[in-house]
């Protein structure tokens, strides 16, 4: 979907999750305003904390804005949010967000 249909996701259905992780994530992937992502990122967190691919894009952003501490504690919480059960899936970015909390240090 084009990000334009993401931003009118949002401007509906401020407190959706789907709008706000597809808007953050497609805003991550452009590189262009990480500030943005994060926030909208945050939000999706929020609206559904175990949606491992949501924290691991929040801790993404994060990290591209140096915010390493902030970075570490969202992906440790979808690592555990994907081995805990609670989640759909997700299980495969583990190995990824590991990767990242180590090169975080």
């Amino acid at each position: 979907m084009d990000i334009e249909v993401f931003r009118q996701m949002v401007a509906r259905k401020p407190d959706g999750f789907l709008g706000r992780y597809g808007l953050g994530d497609k805003i991550l992937q452009s590189g262009e305003n990480l500030e943005e992502a994060a926030e909208h990122l945050r939000v999706a967190v929020k609206l559904d904390p175990v949606h491992v691919a949501a924290h691991f894009a929040l801790g993404r952003a994060l990290s591209a804005l140096k915010r390493n501490d902030e970075a570490k504690a969202v992906l440790n919480a979808g690592i555990d949010a994907a081995l805990s059960g609670r989640s759909n899936g997700g299980g495969d970015l583990v190995p990824e967000m590991r990767e990242l909390i180590q090169k975080l240090g």
